[in-house]
């Protein structure tokens, strides 16, 4: 059985935040007593500028809070002259400024900390099933990222909400507050976070058989810069690097190019003849043994490296994920 104390002991000395005159700076991370933070930054305060930021609009958070529209805009401006900073830009919606993350940051560590906590008293603060949010990449949403999360036990009561987002761009999202975690190719740690190596996902260069024989006949370095090609959306760089480095900077990938922004249409699009692409060997060697994809250069398979990055907080939920992410990326992707 779970010890009360020691449950709110972790949660309060485990806190994470950035005091108000660090809050320029988001090169190091702060930890101090949840205590301190009250007085610092005022949960309630904090709390309503997050209400903003998810809402979109004063009025809508006010709502939320049950409280006055005025309210909700004195507390922000409250928070505002505390941290010297401004923390909202007053857009529709609105959105936070890079101050504002931070703090958007802190008060949903502040909200999973007290979740945590709730739950292992077994109070019914907890406000039912324990919500993870996580970032993670089309192709290993597709391929080996889902077999992660059925490996946690329905008991543990987790439910997930999954942002889909370019392993490239995820790393925004942790560092908005958005996510706790997400599948990211930067080794480098937002900060506030931890980050470890999961593996490397192997691409392959496909073609359906009969473009292959139609755009592909030749030396390669000269056919695939004309050769059609299909592309995951405008931010996909991964065709036109791989091109490049075939012609040594002389070239990218044809300006002839199918935009397809889903894993599994990517690949049927590439199967059915639109182009040339990069698909996941896991999803390639299907098709490969059926016939209807051929690899055109063996040799130049290309392996992206995938990192696990999460928030630097003790929290049983999110410890339980990480656990369960890491094993399945460690029978699924190459070391």
């Amino acid at each position: 059985m779970p010890n009360p104390a020691a449950a709110v002991v972790r949660a309060l000395v485990m806190a994470t935040t950035l005091r108000p005159e660090g809050l320029c700076s988001t090169a190091k991370d702060s930890y101090v007593p949840l205590a301190t933070v009250m007085t610092d930054l005022p949960l309630d305060q904090v709390r309503t500028l997050l209400a903003v930021v998810d809402e979109g609009t004063f009025d809508a958070a006010a709502a939320a809070l049950h409280v006055t529209p005025s309210a909700v805009s004195q507390r922000v401006k409250a928070l505002e002259q505390r941290t010297g900073r401004v923390l909202l830009l007053r857009t529709k919606p609105v959105r936070p400024t890079e101050s504002g993350e931070v703090l958007v940051r802190l008060a949903r560590q502040v909200g999973r900390l007290e979740r945590d906590a709730y739950a292992e008293l077994g109070l019914s603060g907890a406000g039912g099933p324990t919500r993870v949010s996580v970032a993670v990449n089309a192709d290993s949403l597709a391929t080996w990222f889902l077999g992660a999360l059925t490996r946690l036990p329905a008991a543990a009561g987790l439910c997930f909400e999954l942002r889909r987002e370019d392993e490239g761009h995820t790393a925004a999202l942790l560092r908005e507050g958005t996510v706790m975690a997400a599948v990211t190719s930067s080794p480098d740690p937002v900060p506030g976070c931890s980050v470890r190596h999961l593996g490397r996902m192997r691409y392959l260069p496909v073609a359906g058989p009969r473009f292959a024989a139609e755009h592909l006949a030749g030396p390669l370095r000269e056919v695939l810069p004309e050769a059609p090609v299909v592309v995951f959306d405008r931010r996909d760089e991964f065709q036109d690097g791989f091109v490049r480095r075939l012609t040594r900077g002389r070239a990218g990938a044809s300006e002839r190019r199918h935009h397809v922004p889903t894993s599994e249409g990517f690949v049927e699009a590439v199967a059915a003849g639109l182009g040339w692409g990069m698909v996941p060997e896991p999803q390639a060697d299907p098709l490969l043994r059926a016939g209807r994809l051929t690899v055109f250069a063996p040799d130049r398979a290309v392996d992206a490296p995938l990192y696990w990055q999460q928030w630097k907080l003790d929290s049983p939920a999110l410890a339980a994920v990480t656990d369960a992410v890491t094993a399945a990326a460690a029978e699924a992707l190459y070391r």
